[in-house]
């Protein structure tokens, strides 16, 4: 009698990839391709089990492990949910996910789709109590050196503010980055600057954020337009009432440079005088908002706006009594004055 050879069923592998940073990604061989070269050699060493790589590339370069946002998982996890793929293959544990709570619904979803985890480094089995034990300790002082990163990155910008030095971020309308030197700086940009103190100056002459706004639309002046690394273009939008504010509260445009409550001078240069940042600032503090839902004006008046006439449902103004305290007040309904007799006791609130 013939004995048939018993085949091994196949085993779909996916081998996920991924880089923090984006330094480094625009080498012929990269962390990546090493990651996935490493993969590849175990998956083949599987072969005699069914194993088999299966062509699909999923690379996540220059994207961090603490958060689920990123691309290639989220097409990894769409096809594990359509029954494509039968393991997943990573190089360490780390690069799935440093955060536990992301890593345990990441897992949840292998186990729903019966889809298994190797890492190619790290030897552990998930079918038995102690292989879990092994797989969290291992996700535990992931999450910790995570952490541990970040915290050195906040205490680095830190002391590079305290120092006066730009730390990075979103460029501003009026600075350049000169990336020429190993730390970057901001340069003056003349022809953006000309636009920032335009609109100081408009404001100082309007007083007010809205006609700033108005004004500024008419003269066509827009947000800073500026590409990133990859190329995509971003910003130049039209200014509106909070992009107005924001530039006009940045402490960058008179030298400073803002890390959390503290003010720190900075070396790049400033484009406007500390004179006419400081006053519009001061403007900007008297025409701004109370505490809560507390509307400031002139009169302190609690009620403006909310007061009407109960027999015509108008809007009440300012209500204010004369100094002498008799029974004749003045009132402004509709823009125009009017003189009340007495003390309106019975008004409507809306």
């Amino acid at each position: 009698m013939k004995q048939t050879r018993k085949t091994n069923p196949k085993n779909r592998c996916a081998i996920y990839t991924r880089k923090s940073c984006e330094e480094g990604l625009e080498l012929e061989f990269n962390s990546l391709h090493a990651q996935r070269e490493s993969a590849e050699a175990f998956i083949a060493s599987q072969q005699h089990e069914g194993w088999e790589c299966l062509p699909d590339q999923y690379d996540d370069g220059g994207f961090s492990g603490g958060s689920l946002e990123r691309p290639a998982l989220n097409r990894l996890l769409e096809d594990i949910k359509s029954g494509k793929i039968d393991c997943v293959v990573v190089y360490k544990v780390d690069r799935l996910s440093r955060s536990l709570l992301d890593f345990a619904r990441i897992m949840e979803t292998f186990d729903k789709h019966g889809v298994s985890f190797v890492s190619v480094t790290q030897h552990f089995n998930t079918t038995h109590s102690m292989g879990r034990l092994t797989l969290n300790i291992l996700l535990s002082f992931a999450q910790f050196e995570r952490e541990i990163i970040g915290e050195r990155i906040r205490d680095k910008i830190a002391a590079q503010r305290r120092k006066g030095k730009w730390s990075g971020g979103i460029p501003i309308l009026g600075y350049d980055i000169d990336r020429s030197n190993p730390s970057p700086k901001l340069v003056v940009n003349a022809e953006e600057a000309v636009q920032v103190r335009r609109i100081f100056a408009l404001y100082q002459e309007l007083g007010s954020l809205l006609p700033v706004v108005k004004a500024v639309h008419r003269l066509g002046l827009c947000n800073k337009e500026w590409k990133t690394k990859s190329g995509l273009q971003r910003g130049g939008k039209a200014f509106d009432k909070c992009s107005i504010y924001t530039l006009l509260t940045n402490p960058l445009y008179a030298g400073l440079i803002r890390h959390k409550d503290m003010i720190h001078k900075d070396e790049h240069e400033p484009i406007i005088e500390s004179s006419i940042f400081e006053a519009v600032q001061r403007q900007l503090k008297k025409n701004g908002r109370g505490r809560g839902n507390h509307l400031v004006n002139k009169h302190g008046a609690l009620l403006k706006g909310l007061t009407r006439a109960s027999a015509t449902t108008t809007n009440i103004g300012t209500v204010t009594a004369n100094v002498a305290g008799q029974a004749a007040h003045d009132a402004v309904i509709n823009g125009n004055p009017v003189r009340i007799a007495s003390p309106c006791h019975h008004v409507l609130l809306c």
